[in-house]
């Protein structure tokens, strides 16, 4: 309270690698929260990078060395910072850019601890390098500390291979997310699962709290009909199985290739892979004698209903090793349209519990057996219709942003009572 009996508008300051103008992933939701706060009366401030994701190339008219300030329509003030973004993100060139981002957001993270005296400082995960920085700034400015951790990097590392578990790199960066970890006030992730990975390295209940992803479900609703976007992309066939997203190695995409071959007799299907990332182009080779598959651009997001009520599948690949320690955000959306899924995911993963009953599961890495899936859900519209509204009212009940917005509002203002 202020001498004058008024309680101070709170401000929170958001440290995220991604954010718009990238409109997939974690930068969607990142967004999507700051714009919220900034709505609901919050003074609200967003570190971020200059736009990249997911094609790995800095966008047009936002290559500059130096940092970027704007403010957007609701009144977030956003600082982008310049960051190294390797054309080829192995594990070293992606530690180098995650490291790029750390260093040149520092400066900014200890300025508006300094003059701001934020009451939270919020990171989001990836990435985990930046953590130290955030602690510091929140410890300057009398701020709480919360981070938000929508992939566990290291393990997710460990699956892809860009880390291996018992190498000396491997020890450091399992030692230093356990130590950051440890030392924030407030840590959530984005499924049951994940924040039953947070119990098992030692965070105690008090400190962990469950910050779903959401779904647009105001944008993305199921179709009545035919979706505009399959004639304007010049989509002929009856059906079509969609991924759209990132195209990149944790996702297991190189099973869609191997799926579509055994799918090639189908000349009513078009496989339709709508995305962008490291990928692409040996996606591409690899689908070159497969005119079923087919590639399109990232669409806008005020086509992403459009876009997601084209499919009559929807694909969900992910390799073995990564569903409990990262829960592809696209999932949300797909199941708002009302469309059923075919996922690759073990039963009781993180993957597989929130798809239940909104699709198919099969075995990751077997491109048979999802081919099977994806078959049978085109040959049965009673079972696609069912899913699919069982998929609507799943995003309804788990994922509406305004529910869950609220609630990491309430959390956050409780924060700064404390």
């Amino acid at each position: 309270m202020t001498n004058s009996g008024i309680t101070p508008k709170m401000r929170l300051v958001i440290l995220s690698l991604n954010y718009a103008p990238e409109i997939i992933s974690t930068g969607l939701y990142s967004t999507g929260m700051a714009e919220y706060m900034a709505r609901h009366g919050i003074e609200t401030h967003v570190i971020t990078a200059r736009p990249y994701y997911p094609a790995w190339r800095t966008f047009d008219g936002w290559r500059s060395p130096w940092w970027k300030a704007r403010t957007s329509d609701s009144g977030v003030k956003i600082v982008h910072c310049p960051i190294y973004v390797p054309k080829n993100p192995t594990g070293a060139r992606r530690s180098l850019h995650y490291i790029s981002f750390a260093a040149s957001a520092l400066p900014i993270l200890l300025w508006k601890a300094l003059t701001r005296r934020p009451d939270v400082m919020l990171m989001v995960a990836p990435t985990l390098i930046s953590a130290p920085g955030v602690l510091t700034a929140a410890k300057l400015g009398g701020s709480s500390s919360w981070l938000h951790v929508q992939d566990f990097e290291v393990e997710a590392a460990f699956a892809t291979g860009l880390l291996e578990p018992d190498s000396r790199a491997g020890r450091i960066a399992q030692r230093f997310e356990a130590n950051m970890l440890r030392r924030f006030d407030r840590v959530s992730s984005i499924s049951g699962r994940m924040l039953a990975k947070l119990r098992e390295k030692g965070l105690p209940d008090a400190r962990i709290t469950e910050f779903r992803n959401w779904a647009d479900l105001g944008r993305v609703r199921p179709l009545e009909g035919p979706s505009p976007l399959k004639a304007e992309l010049g989509i002929e066939t009856p059906y079509v199985a969609l991924y759209s997203g990132n195209l990149a190695n944790k996702q297991g995409l190189s099973i869609l290739p191997e799926m579509a071959r055994h799918l090639s007799h189908r000349t009513d299907l078009t496989i339709a892979i709508c995305g962008d990332g490291p990928m692409r182009a040996q996606l591409q080779e690899m689908a070159a004698d497969l005119p079923m598959m087919r590639f399109f651009p990232l669409q806008p997001i005020d086509r992403l209903g459009d876009l997601l009520g084209m499919a009559d599948v929807h694909l969900l690949p992910q390799i073995a090793g990564v569903a409990d320690v990262v829960l592809p955000s696209k999932l949300t959306n797909m199941l708002a349209s009302g469309r059923p899924v075919v996922a690759t995911a073990e039963p009781e993963t993180a993957l597989a519990r929130e798809a239940e009953g909104c699709g198919h599961m099969t075995p990751p890495g077997d491109a048979e057996a999802m081919a099977r899936a994806v078959e049978a859900l085109l040959d049965d519209p009673e079972q696609r219709q069912t899913l699919g509204q069982t998929a609507r009212a799943r995003a309804l009940e788990r994922w509406d942003m305004e529910a869950i917005l609220g609630r990491v509002k309430e959390q956050l203002e409780g924060l700064r009572r404390g």
